[in-house]
């Protein structure tokens, strides 16, 4: 299940028109501000929204932390911070490194494994008991420093459903082409969303998977609302979350580069770049 890069590339340059167009600093936003969780809300397992057990996430020495000091056991509480507001087309940048030792109790397929949630459902909307949103889960792992090969950048599925190489699957996680990142190394991952059309997955650079049609259904989620699940439905937007999965990992960049606003040329708030139209955001 690995892609021909070069039919990574031609899509690209498809779907996303005059990305060669230089893009100014300002037009990346940061959703991070290296001080505090300002604009983010955390929603652990056994808790409600916005109680941040233990600690959980929390911004140590500019980085956005997840640790585990406080935990004698994980306990299943596996936890989600989302930032406040809800997107549908956009690039995302996020760079991450594993630190430290999993916390005990935390499950052996969680050693160092976290990601990034987009399309998520709101925190609001996640019962105490729910285990993961309702999303589409763009996976990092480390490698486990014994000689074996152990990519990022996969795709996983929490409550949905995806058109992979041409055909729909209910495949829980398919894995990327990338390599494996040994140690604590920061590694840079960027996701091209295109509402519920499609999503590309890029590590330090290169593409290494696509899929297509993102709808809601199937399993590998528990604890949720039925009616936030309906089979088939097309997930076009919502919100992005970083997940704390049981091992310690810290974040330096999060940043978005939004593809949605005035396609109106005329307008001063026009840019080549942007791929669907947001009318309200014309001056």
């Amino acid at each position: 299940m690995r892609y021909r890069a070069i039919g990574i590339a031609a899509a690209l340059i498809a779907w996303l028109p005059s990305i060669a167009n230089a893009q100014t600093a300002e037009d990346w936003v940061s959703l991070f501000n290296g001080v505090d969780l300002t604009g983010w809300t955390p929603k652990i397992r056994h808790y409600p929204p916005a109680e941040n057990f233990g600690n959980t996430f929390r911004v140590e020495n500019g980085l956005l932390t997840v640790g585990y000091d406080q935990y004698e056991n994980f306990d299943g509480r596996f936890g989600h911070l989302f930032y406040d507001q809800p997107f549908s087309h956009y690039r995302l940048r996020v760079e991450y490194r594993f630190i430290g030792e999993q916390v005990a109790g935390g499950p052996d397929w969680a050693l160092r494994n976290s990601g990034a949630m987009l399309h998520a459902q709101s925190p609001l909307t996640m019962p105490d008991e729910q285990d993961f949103p309702i999303s589409m889960e763009v996976q990092f792992l480390g490698g486990p420093g014994d000689g074996s090969t152990r990519p990022t950048g996969n795709l996983c599925t929490p409550g949905t459903n995806v058109v992979y190489q041409g055909e729909f699957t209910t495949a829980h996680c398919i894995n990327s082409t990338s390599p494996t990142f040994d140690g604590n190394q920061w590694v840079l991952a960027e996701i091209h969303v295109l509402g519920g059309e499609r999503m590309i997955h890029m590590i330090n650079g290169e593409a290494v998977i696509e899929y297509a049609s993102m709808t809601t259904g199937g399993g590998a989620v528990s604890g949720h609302r039925p009616e936030l699940q309906p089979e088939g439905e097309l997930l076009a937007e919502g919100y992005i979350s970083l997940q704390s999965e049981s091992h310690p990992v810290q974040f330096r960049r999060v940043e978005l580069l939004n593809l949605k606003g005035c396609m109106e040329p005329v307008s001063p708030s026009y840019r080549a770049w942007f791929v669907a139209p947001d009318p309200a955001r014309c001056d």
